[in-house]
């Protein structure tokens, strides 16, 4: 199983924000964001800042797919 952020970016879409917004509303660096992007492994605190900087829950910013699925976005 892998992460996926799918929700996160739709989310961001919801909320008529970029990723520049996300990194200055979570406090977060770009390159953070970037391994977001690619899916990559982030540290819960990153995620719990995304979760307060978007008033949100963890669910709906992200969630575990099977690998094979994720090597298939």
């Amino acid at each position: 199983m892998v992460f996926s952020y799918k929700k996160l970016w739709k989310l961001l879409i919801d909320k008529d924000m970029n990723k520049q917004d996300l990194c200055i509303a979570a406090n977060i660096s770009s390159s953070t964001v970037a391994k977001l992007t690619k899916g990559e492994n982030v540290s819960t605190a990153v995620l719990l800042k995304i979760c307060e900087a978007l008033q949100c829950d963890i669910s709906n910013i992200a969630e575990t797919v099977p690998e094979v699925v994720a090597e298939k976005r």
